[in-house]
Protein backbone atom coordinates (compact mmCIF):
# COMPACT_ATOMS: atom_id res chain seq x y z
CA UNK A 1 0.00 0.00 0.00
CA UNK A 2 2.99 2.10 1.37
CA UNK A 3 4.59 1.07 -2.38
CA UNK A 4 1.62 2.55 -4.45
CA UNK A 5 0.97 5.82 -2.24
CA UNK A 6 4.80 6.54 -2.85
CA UNK A 7 4.68 5.30 -6.53
CA UNK A 8 1.56 7.62 -6.66
CA UNK A 9 2.84 10.76 -5.81
CA UNK A 10 6.15 10.33 -7.92
CA UNK A 11 3.97 10.31 -10.75
CA UNK A 12 1.73 13.30 -10.10
CA UNK A 13 5.27 15.17 -9.03
CA UNK A 14 6.23 14.06 -11.83
CA UNK A 15 3.39 15.11 -14.09
CA UNK A 16 3.18 18.83 -12.36
CA UNK A 17 6.56 19.24 -13.19
CA UNK A 18 6.32 18.37 -16.78
CA UNK A 19 3.14 20.67 -17.29
CA UNK A 20 5.25 23.79 -15.35
CA UNK A 21 8.57 23.13 -18.07
CA UNK A 22 5.88 23.35 -21.09
CA UNK A 23 4.29 26.75 -19.41
CA UNK A 24 7.16 28.15 -18.67
CA UNK A 25 8.58 27.52 -22.33
CA UNK A 26 5.10 28.72 -23.63
CA UNK A 27 5.11 31.55 -21.83
CA UNK A 28 8.59 33.32 -23.24
CA UNK A 29 7.27 36.64 -24.90
CA UNK A 30 9.18 38.39 -27.67
CA UNK A 31 9.15 42.04 -26.40
CA UNK A 32 11.02 43.68 -29.04
CA UNK A 33 9.77 42.20 -32.39
CA UNK A 34 6.00 42.50 -30.83
CA UNK A 35 7.06 46.58 -31.01
CA UNK A 36 7.37 46.57 -34.72
CA UNK A 37 5.16 44.25 -34.95
CA UNK A 38 3.60 47.38 -37.78
CA UNK A 39 5.62 46.35 -40.38
CA UNK A 40 3.94 43.46 -40.78
CA UNK A 41 1.89 43.79 -44.22
CA UNK A 42 2.59 44.44 -47.68
CA UNK A 43 3.98 47.33 -48.52
CA UNK A 44 4.73 49.83 -51.63
CA UNK A 45 5.63 53.21 -53.84
CA UNK A 46 5.63 54.22 -57.36
CA UNK A 47 8.03 57.12 -58.74
CA UNK A 48 9.11 57.88 -62.20
CA UNK A 49 11.93 55.39 -61.48
CA UNK A 50 10.05 52.27 -60.63
CA UNK A 51 7.76 50.46 -58.15
CA UNK A 52 9.27 49.61 -54.51
CA UNK A 53 7.74 46.37 -53.17
CA UNK A 54 8.07 45.17 -49.62
CA UNK A 55 6.13 42.33 -47.77
CA UNK A 56 6.30 41.32 -44.28
CA UNK A 57 5.25 38.17 -42.51
CA UNK A 58 5.04 37.02 -39.23
CA UNK A 59 6.91 33.49 -39.19
CA UNK A 60 6.72 32.80 -35.21
CA UNK A 61 6.77 34.81 -32.21
CA UNK A 62 10.28 35.51 -32.63
CA UNK A 63 10.98 35.76 -36.38
CA UNK A 64 9.56 38.11 -39.18
CA UNK A 65 10.70 37.21 -42.73
CA UNK A 66 10.59 40.26 -45.21
CA UNK A 67 11.12 40.67 -49.13
CA UNK A 68 11.76 44.24 -51.13
CA UNK A 69 11.34 44.27 -54.64
CA UNK A 70 12.24 47.34 -57.04
CA UNK A 71 10.56 46.98 -60.29
CA UNK A 72 11.10 48.71 -63.74
CA UNK A 73 8.74 48.36 -66.50
CA UNK A 74 7.69 44.85 -65.52
CA UNK A 75 11.98 43.50 -64.63
CA UNK A 76 12.84 42.69 -61.30
CA UNK A 77 16.22 44.61 -61.24
CA UNK A 78 16.67 44.03 -57.44
CA UNK A 79 15.23 41.64 -54.60
CA UNK A 80 16.40 41.03 -51.47
CA UNK A 81 15.33 38.27 -48.57
CA UNK A 82 14.95 39.86 -44.73
CA UNK A 83 14.55 37.88 -41.70
CA UNK A 84 13.91 39.97 -38.56
CA UNK A 85 14.84 37.82 -35.43
CA UNK A 86 14.56 38.07 -31.47
CA UNK A 87 16.94 36.15 -29.52
CA UNK A 88 17.86 37.24 -25.98
CA UNK A 89 15.95 40.44 -26.14
CA UNK A 90 17.72 41.74 -29.45
CA UNK A 91 16.87 42.42 -33.12
CA UNK A 92 18.87 40.96 -35.43
CA UNK A 93 18.48 42.52 -39.41
CA UNK A 94 19.63 39.47 -41.69
CA UNK A 95 18.98 40.43 -45.76
CA UNK A 96 20.45 38.35 -48.25
CA UNK A 97 20.47 40.00 -51.82
CA UNK A 98 21.50 37.06 -54.71
CA UNK A 99 24.74 38.50 -56.50
CA UNK A 100 26.32 40.29 -53.42
CA UNK A 101 28.52 39.64 -50.45
CA UNK A 102 29.17 36.25 -52.14
CA UNK A 103 25.64 35.21 -51.59
CA UNK A 104 25.72 35.39 -48.14
CA UNK A 105 23.41 36.95 -45.67
CA UNK A 106 24.67 40.38 -43.83
CA UNK A 107 23.77 41.08 -40.34
CA UNK A 108 22.68 44.26 -38.61
CA UNK A 109 22.04 44.76 -35.23
CA UNK A 110 19.53 47.10 -33.80
CA UNK A 111 21.03 49.91 -31.77
CA UNK A 112 17.70 52.14 -30.87
CA UNK A 113 14.10 50.94 -30.83
CA UNK A 114 11.05 53.04 -29.95
CA UNK A 115 7.09 51.90 -30.90
CA UNK A 116 7.66 54.00 -33.54
CA UNK A 117 11.17 53.41 -35.00
CA UNK A 118 13.86 50.95 -35.06
CA UNK A 119 17.45 51.32 -36.24
CA UNK A 120 19.88 48.57 -37.41
CA UNK A 121 23.65 48.64 -37.76
CA UNK A 122 26.81 47.19 -39.02
CA UNK A 123 29.48 48.89 -39.81
CA UNK A 124 31.87 46.79 -40.98
CA UNK A 125 29.40 46.53 -44.43
CA UNK A 126 30.23 48.61 -47.28
CA UNK A 127 27.19 50.06 -47.80
CA UNK A 128 24.60 50.70 -45.82
CA UNK A 129 25.76 50.53 -42.69
CA UNK A 130 22.28 52.02 -40.92
CA UNK A 131 18.78 51.05 -41.82
CA UNK A 132 16.29 52.96 -40.05
CA UNK A 133 12.12 52.16 -40.08
CA UNK A 134 9.63 55.21 -39.24
CA UNK A 135 5.95 54.45 -38.39
CA UNK A 136 4.28 57.60 -39.63
CA UNK A 137 1.30 55.96 -39.54
CA UNK A 138 -1.03 52.40 -39.74
CA UNK A 139 -1.01 53.23 -43.12
CA UNK A 140 3.05 54.48 -44.21
CA UNK A 141 6.16 53.70 -43.21
CA UNK A 142 9.45 55.25 -44.03
CA UNK A 143 13.12 53.33 -44.46
CA UNK A 144 16.00 54.73 -44.82
CA UNK A 145 19.59 53.44 -45.82
CA UNK A 146 22.93 55.50 -44.85
CA UNK A 147 26.37 54.83 -45.14
CA UNK A 148 29.61 55.85 -47.17
CA UNK A 149 29.23 55.08 -50.65
CA UNK A 150 31.69 55.68 -53.21
CA UNK A 151 33.81 57.50 -50.66
CA UNK A 152 31.01 60.44 -49.46
CA UNK A 153 27.83 59.90 -47.33
CA UNK A 154 24.85 58.99 -48.57
CA UNK A 155 21.49 58.18 -47.86
CA UNK A 156 18.37 57.07 -49.43
CA UNK A 157 14.65 57.39 -48.22
CA UNK A 158 12.14 55.05 -49.60
CA UNK A 159 8.32 56.38 -48.43
CA UNK A 160 5.75 53.57 -48.51
CA UNK A 161 1.98 52.80 -48.04
CA UNK A 162 0.41 50.21 -47.28
CA UNK A 163 -1.12 48.13 -50.19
Amino acid sequence: MKTKILLCAAILCSTIACKNKKEDASAKTYKQIKKVSWLIGNWGATSNQGTLIENWQKTNDSVYNGQSFFIIENDTVFAEHIALEEVNGKLTYIVNVSGQNNNKPVRFEMTSITNNQIIFENPEHDFPTKIIYNNVTNDSLVAEISGIKNGKPNSQKFTMARQ
